[in-house]
């Protein structure tokens, strides 16, 4: 039995070794260096070639490097096996320092202070924080845990889920409160998984339902903004500007308006790292529980894409 990484994308050359560590037996192979095919019975992939999988006749699980998996339900040669993806404390942690500093920034008028000081300005009479109402659209577990991180810096929180989870200090809402969700925020935080049900969800419909002028940030997938509508939105004061990681198309194209949108602030999709020394130790225990035919971690349900 083998395992073959196949992510064209990364420098796979941390996993391996870290794969080799924890078993020096493990026999390891790169893509698109595989021997033989029909010895691969575990696949550990990020944005890999669709339709190369169906060369793995004995393929009996496949891993996602991340916590994503869309890249790999998209593909429509996927062989039916399970498919396992990555929870890590370390990707969480990321994540949530990222909203933070996102959060915070907006929070004490940071942007103000930036022109203030290309200006020259020494602005000490206006208020130097805004209130916020703060709406995680997405309350999974990453979700979860940005939203118990904001509250625990004193901000109101309210979190929608298609399920209504119950988190103490934090309001929530599921699939019937969408509305009411909307209308109680004005800082929308999108960290929802790709789903044929959240695509290009956070568009000019679903923005028109903000009772009040709100704060986009998205650290969630690109194909879940139409890019268009953020610019127009802002444009318009519906939103009043935006930080997005992610992006309809990466990298991102020179020519897209968003790059010079003195509301916008760009990073190129750095929210969370998948951190190798987090993400291999799970990928390991599932191939051991592939094994042994014992229930796998983290496994996913292709029919809710996560």
């Amino acid at each position: 039995m083998s395992i073959a990484i196949i992510a064209p994308t990364r420098d796979t050359s941390i996993w391996v070794d870290q794969l080799k560590k924890l078993d020096s037996s493990l026999k390891v192979e790169v893509y698109p260096e595989i021997e033989d095919p029909d010895k691969i019975t575990c696949a550990v992939v990020w944005l890999y070639p669709h339709g190369e999988l169906k060369r793995y006749i004995n393929l009996k699980i496949i891993c996602s490097m991340g916590a994503g998996v869309d890249h790999i339900l998209k593909d429509n040669n996927l062989p039916k096996v399970p498919i396992t993806r990555v929870v890590s404390e370390r990707l969480a942690f990321s994540m949530n320092t990222y909203v933070a500093m996102a959060v915070l920034n907006y929070h004490r008028k940071m942007d103000k202070y930036v022109v203030d000081q290309q200006n020259k300005q020494w602005d000490q009479a206006a208020f130097p924080e805004r209130d916020l109402k703060i709406g995680v659209y997405g309350f999974g577990y990453l979700g979860c845990q940005i939203g118990m991180t904001l509250r625990n810096l004193g901000f109101e929180v309210h979190g929608f889920s298609r399920s209504k989870k119950l988190v103490e200090g934090i309001n929530t809402y599921g699939q019937e409160d969408e509305s009411l969700f909307l209308q109680n925020i004005n800082v929308l935080i999108g960290v929802l998984p790709m789903t044929g049900l959240t695509k290009g969800i956070f568009s000019k419909q679903l923005f028109n339902k903000l009772k009040q002028p709100t704060y986009f940030i998205n650290v969630g997938r690109g194909n879940q903004q139409i890019e268009d509508d953020i610019v127009e939105a802002i444009d318009e004061g519906i939103l009043t500007g935006a930080m997005l990681d992610v992006f309809m198309k990466e990298p991102l194209d020179k020519s897209s308006k968003l790059w010079d949108h003195q509301k916008i602030t760009i990073t190129p999709h750095i929210a969370g790292i998948t951190n190798p020394d987090a993400a291999v130790p799970q990928i390991y225990k599932n191939y051991i529980r592939m094994t042994n035919n014992e229930l796998l971690l983290n496994e996913v349900n292709p029919e809710n894409g996560y």
